[in-house]
């Protein structure tokens, strides 16, 4: 066994380990959730981890705090923080396995918004992209339309997920232009200092005093968040992005696992179909540019 994880490229173990953290760290903000802990008390724990982790590493660079282009700085990390909270609410409100699969219909926005702001031209392969995904959507929300099925997942759970998915491609088409000028640091870094008091301001001073059990999910919320970005970041350093992404999508696999022992949730027939156009079709989009 240990041999055969030996075999495996070095790259596409970092993005294991990323996927394996995101997947983590979905459980575990689902977990503490259900013991009581308010949705923004979990996005300020997130945040603060973020925040020391983030700081240090900019001190440790050496370089400035603040950056070049604040605006565009700021803007990242308000979508960055709204999008967190729209992810966090569908995980906690939808099984795990289609909270994750939602996620991946980034693609799509993304190359619609590089199209729109960036003037990027939509490729076929993004095209076949957007059907697979929206197809796989209308399968997994509303098979009812192509067959004689119901399913019971809520609406604005599923809008969250959405609109959780439209913030992360914004955030990604702003920090491919912020990259020309600014470091990945500080690009980071923005995200917490944007949250964090956003978080504490919509809470309305209604948190929770967890007990030590619930203190430690929120601690791991982070880290296992860390895990992610960290698993991530090495992996592209060390593989193509493109065959680095493509690998990322086992973050699906890993959630549905997750979701099965930990919560005892098995997805659907429709949620497999669904999740499975989605997947293909953004790993048509990755694979097809190699």
């Amino acid at each position: 066994m240990l041999q055969r994880i030996q075999n495996i490229p070095l790259g596409l173990r970092y993005m294991l380990l990323s996927s394996m953290g995101f997947a983590l760290m979905g459980a575990t903000v689902k977990t503490v959730s259900q013991y009581g802990i308010p949705l923004m008390e979990i996005v300020i724990a997130r945040a603060l981890v973020s925040l020391i982790i983030s700081y240090a590493d900019v001190r440790r660079k050496r370089i400035p705090v603040w950056g070049h282009n604040k605006l565009l700085l700021s803007a990242r990390g308000i979508v960055g923080a709204a999008a967190l909270v729209c992810v966090y609410y569908s995980v906690t409100t939808l099984p795990l396995a289609e909270a994750t699969i939602l996620q991946y219909m980034h693609p799509v926005f993304t190359a619609l918004l590089a199209f729109l702001l960036l003037g990027e031209r939509v490729q076929f392969s993004t095209m076949v992209c957007i059907v697979l995904s929206i197809t796989g959507l209308v399968v997994m929300v509303k098979p009812d339309i192509f067959f004689a099925a119901e399913i019971d997942l809520p609406l604005f759970s599923i809008m969250m997920a959405l609109l959780g998915a439209f913030g992360s491609a914004v955030a990604y088409v702003i920090v491919r232009r912020l990259s020309q000028t600014e470091d990945s640091s500080v690009i980071i870094l923005y995200f917490p200092l944007i949250a964090l008091p956003a978080a504490i301001l919509l809470s309305g001073g209604e948190l929770v005093a967890p007990d030590g059990y619930a203190l430690m999910l929120l601690i791991l919320v982070g880290v296992f968040t860390q895990v992610g970005q960290v698993g991530l970041t090495k992996a592209m350093q060390h593989e193509a992005a493109s065959k680095a992404t493509a690998f990322s999508y086992i973050q699906v696999v890993f959630s549905i696992l997750l979701g099965w022992f930990v919560f005892s949730e098995l997805p659907s027939l429709w949620t497999l179909i669904g999740g499975g156009l989605i997947v293909s079709g953004a790993l048509v989009n990755v694979l097809w540019k190699r």
